[in-house]
């Protein structure tokens, strides 16, 4: 007997005892040059579709449109991004029989299941698919791309397109219809790669970390908020390492920063909810994105980006299941182009814990804000302040922050030295015991001793941490000894107006950073400044885009535009209310919908990136 002989036989034996484990992970196809997945789990099935058994010759699957109430009107579909005139091939209509000398094939049967309304595949045996379109994560906002399993738990998307990144799957908008149970049905959210998922890893930002634990068995309270309101949760997105303050391109080692879509298209995102930023900014298919803000990390993409982002009063829902920077500052946060679904979003993510009101404050107070309209940029915010203190009837006056602490406190050092080293002190110290200490034991325990490879950024700010002998206690009583005062002074509760004031800061300015620049070591984020406010004192500090302002850009070599904000504050726990100012501003044209693309203003094509963005 020969070798090959031998081999064969002993396939064969082996193949007559083994029963491997098969099941579908889906189905890829095109219609008309556009991919889609199809979930492995049939929705229904259709009796007979005798009128396109020919079709199955040619294919396995059969691109159908499903109506309701017996009747279909071709312009109510073609708003949705999955619908295409390609779905036009056989139309099946619940509730009604053929209307006389239609144009389109209508099957007969009887579907299994109630559809919604929508476009749909069909095989030869009548089971009927759900049609998710397959997008290109073109800009790297994404670490992974999900689906759900039907279950409580998510899987990675088996399935990819043409454009060098993931593909991330959307169903179409056309299955869904909100209710008071569901308010945010059919809303498509990415997650920062902090908030575990249940059945999916979680990275944080780094490799090892990724690799070393195993999927999440608990789905973080901030993202099952989301899911039982009926969003879907298309894909994790990219997160700084371990949520720490890191630019492009220096700092980034593990995963690379995901690409700022405004102006020239290499613009740094901020960090550390880069991906979230940087995917509502370039997808018209991603309604929201959840982020966190320890020191900045929503407020700082959404002001790069042009969008609405809000860290919100600290403690409104729990953060279980989700990696710690600073226990005592981490906030879960929204970002969104339309302040109507960010709204949606934040109510049913908070639940109880924010009242939406519609009384305001009739005092304005601002922090260095501009008085002369010296560029652009400049005239924008002035405007937006004029607008504001017109539509509120109130009375706006200029606020310095640390000359009213030092004259209420005059034995007390400077407000800027007591704030110092306190965020540095209270990231540093928590993440170490938190996060360092036990994942440095668990990757030794595995590989021999060894220690896991971390980005320059998180290393520096622990090594820092490791030689202070302040403790965390000292960075609290700072912390605390700010807010008392502050919660008390101007941004102080108001029994009829939820917040005795509205304190405006500037946001953005059209300020490029460019990410193809060499930069220093990394250091130790000291200092204090407005943004670091609503840090210390646990107010809701929310930004919204104003417009956008010419830069000459290092890259394009062309005069390109980036975005202008402000952020908003006001005393802890009114949040509802400043969502519903802001809605209102919106109402009224205050202030404007951002769009996906190059421009929040204008929108337009992404440099580089072949096919328009489609806004809607």
């Amino acid at each position: 007997m020969g070798l090959y002989e031998a081999l064969g036989i002993a396939s064969i034996a082996l193949a007559s005892t083994v029963n491997a484990a098969v099941s579908s992970t889906g189905f890829t196809v095109a219609v008309d040059g556009i991919d889609y997945f199809l979930p492995p789990k049939p929705v229904a099935s259709i009796s007979g579709c005798e009128e396109i058994k020919a079709s199955f010759k040619e294919s396995p699957f059969i691109p159908i449109t499903v109506a309701s109430n017996g009747t279909f009107d071709v312009a109510s579909y073609s708003y949705d991004d999955v619908w295409q005139t390609g779905f036009l091939e056989a139309v099946y209509l619940q509730g009604g029989s053929a209307p006389v000398n239609s144009s389109y094939t209508v099957l007969s049967g009887s579907a299994s299941d109630a559809l919604a309304p929508g476009p749909y595949f069909v095989n030869a045996a009548g089971q009927v698919y759900e049609a998710w379109r397959l997008y290109s994560d073109v800009q790297g906002a994404f670490t992974e791309s999900v689906i759900a399993n039907g279950d409580g738990s998510y899987s990675v998307l088996p399935a990819g397109t043409v454009g060098q990144k993931l593909a991330i799957a959307v169903p179409s908008r056309l299955y869904y219809m909100k209710t008071a149970d569901k308010p945010l049905a059919g809303v498509r959210v990415g997650i920062k790669d902090i908030y575990d998922i249940k059945g999916l890893r979680t990275s944080n930002g780094n490799r090892a970390w990724y690799w070393l634990y195993a999927p999440a068995k608990n789905t973080a309270p901030p993202v099952q908020n989301l899911i039982d309101a009926g969003a879907v949760i298309i894909g994790k997105m990219i997160t700084s390492q371990f949520a720490n303050g890191e630019t492009a391109t220096a700092d980034w080692v593990d995963y690379h920063e995901a690409f700022n879509p405004r102006g020239d298209g290499y613009q740094d995102t901020s960090s550390s909810s880069s991906g979230g930023g940087a995917g509502t900014a370039s997808y018209s298919w991603l309604d929201v994105s959840l982020g966190s803000d320890t020191g900045g990390s929503i407020r700082g993409p959404s002001q790069v980006q042009g969008l609405f982002g809000n860290r919100p009063s600290h403690g409104l829902v729990s953060l279980d299941h989700t990696m710690p920077l600073s226990p005592v500052l981490d906030t879960p946060g929204l970002i969104a182009r339309d302040p109507v679904t960010w709204t949606e979003a934040a109510k049913a993510m908070y639940g109880p814990n924010i009242t939406i009101s519609d009384a305001y404050p009739m005092k304005i107070q601002t922090l260095s804000w501009p008085t002369s309209a010296s560029n652009p940029a400049n005239a924008l915010l002035i405007d937006f302040l004029g607008n504001v203190t017109e539509y509120l009837q109130a009375n706006s006056s200029a606020y310095n922050v640390t000359a009213e602490f030092g004259a209420d406190n005059p034995t007390l050092a400077p407000l800027t030295t007591i704030m110092n080293l306190t965020y540095a002190l209270l990231i540093t110290k928590q993440q170490v015991e938190l996060v360092r200490k036990p994942f440095y034991a668990d990757y030794a325990a595995k590989y021999d001793g060894r220690r896991p490879f971390v980005n320059p950024v998180p290393l520096a700010r622990w090594g820092w941490g490791d030689n202070q002998t302040l403790t965390v206690a000292d960075g609290i009583a700072n912390k605390t000894l700010f807010m008392s005062w502050a919660n008390t002074t101007f941004l102080a509760p108001s029994d009829t107006t939820c917040s005795d004031s509205l304190v405006m800061y500037v946001g953005s300015t059209a300020r490029a950073n460019p990410r193809n620049i060499y930069l220093d070591e990394p250091g130790v984020p000291f200092g204090f400044s407005s943004s670091r406010i609503s840090v210390m004192a646990e107010v809701p500090d929310f930004v919204v885009p104003l417009g956008e302002a010419a830069y000459n850009s290092t890259i394009t070599g062309h005069v390109e535009y980036l975005p202008v904000t402000a952020n908003l504050m006001v005393a802890k726990g009114c949040d509802g209310m400043l969502f519903n100012l802001i809605e209102e501003l919106h109402a009224a044209g205050i202030l404007k919908t951002a769009k996906a693309g190059r421009s929040g203003v204008t929108g337009g094509e992404i440099l580089l990136k072949r096919e328009n963005i489609l806004s809607y």
